[in-house]
């Protein structure tokens, strides 16, 4: 059942039909919401980085009817967490930040009538397109990025009836869609030196009120960005009893941007390796084999750099990091993504 404060959110159903552009902006009507992106970028000279910068919105409570000019200018209905992490593939070396800003005093801000997101001064802003040309600002230190993104496929519509299923329940689901390439430019600082850089994004772009259960203790998520021009995404949650939910799902994206919905039985996921770290002692999968159905080869997943942990970004420990694709049987390079491992310090809350 749902608490009271859950209860008063918006929950995803089906049908859902999706409305571009209107949804690229903020649902202010569902408790949770997320910009996602990731890339893989490179400098003229061949240097080589990954990057991740998440926009995420939670609701404390819906925005009251009366809230208006004399409501106190410190109150907040709002957080805006974002996180922010640049992978130097060619050194092995990985930094991240976070930043938590609340909309009292216009710390913080996402629009409903536009793609514009703001976190203390990091941003995502976008035309009012369905294929939006895309603004990434951040910086924390000697770090920042600077990108335009031109998503190169329409939205990818994750899931069923417009729900992507998180569980049995009514309200365990969310509606998912995913800008699955995207090409990038811009500039990205690593360390006070800053580099000319282009790329291959991804952007995923979710909301919902009640996604994660008291039996379930986090996700592995996979976004595969394959040679030939297709992509896959991939999300397994992991129940406390060591066991797989159900509804676990995927989507297999062509080369024209169709898509393919992926039930659990469709693919598979084993770890081949592990990593522990030194920060938390958590330990962690750190490589695998993905069979797919509709891709001819096994894959072999394998992240470029064995330390991607954001540990603790406001209280959830989490593993996000580039991966490289290659033939299970070859060895042959057949693509690049990203990989999100959650729940592995403790179980994720949301």
């Amino acid at each position: 059942m749902l608490s009271k404060v859950l209860a008063a959110f918006l929950i995803a159903l089906s049908p859902y039909t999706y409305h571009f552009p209107r949804d690229h902006f903020a649902h202010d009507g569902y408790r949770t919401e997320w910009w996602y992106f990731t890339g893989h970028l490179r400098a003229p000279d061949g240097h080589r980085f990954g990057y991740e910068l998440t926009f995420f919105r939670i609701g404390l409570e819906p925005k009251p009817s009366h809230w208006g000019k004399s409501q106190s200018k410190w109150y907040a209905y709002q957080l805006y967490p974002a996180h922010f992490a640049i992978t130097d593939v060619s050194d092995g070396n990985f930094r991240y930040a976070e930043t938590l800003a609340r909309d009292a005093l216009g710390q913080g801000a996402a629009s409903q009538s536009a793609l514009r997101v703001v976190a203390n001064g990091w941003s995502l802003t976008g035309t009012s397109a369905v294929r939006p040309v895309m603004r990434l600002h951040a910086f924390n230190g000697g770090d920042a990025l600077d990108l335009t993104l031109r998503p190169s496929k329409p939205p990818a519509i994750n899931g069923q009836g417009g729900i992507s299923r998180k569980g049995t329940c009514a309200s365990c689901a969310s509606h998912y869609y995913s800008f699955t390439r995207i090409a990038t430019k811009g500039t990205l600082e690593y360390g006070g030196v800053r580099y000319a850089v282009d790329g291959v994004s991804w952007m995923d772009h979710e909301y919902g009120s009640d996604e994660l259960q008291a039996n379930q203790s986090g996700w592995d998520w996979f976004s595969l960005q394959l040679n030939d021009g297709r992509e896959v995404m991939l999300y397994r949650l992991r129940e406390k009893n060591g066991k797989v939910t159900p509804q676990s799902s995927g989507t297999l994206v062509e080369r024209n941007g169709a898509t393919t919905y992926l039930p659990l039985s469709a693919f598979s996921v084993r770890s081949t390796a592990t990593w522990v770290s030194p920060h938390t002692h958590a330990t962690y999968p750190a490589g695998w084999i993905v069979r797919v159905r509709g891709v001819a080869r096994p894959l072999r997943i394998t992240p470029d750099v064995a330390d991607q942990e954001l540990a603790n970004p406001g209280g959830t420990t989490y593993w996000e990091g580039a991966v490289t694709i290659s033939d299970a049987a070859t060895g042959r390079k057949l693509g690049a993504g990203y990989v999100e491992l959650t729940g592995y310090v403790a179980p994720v809350q949301l």
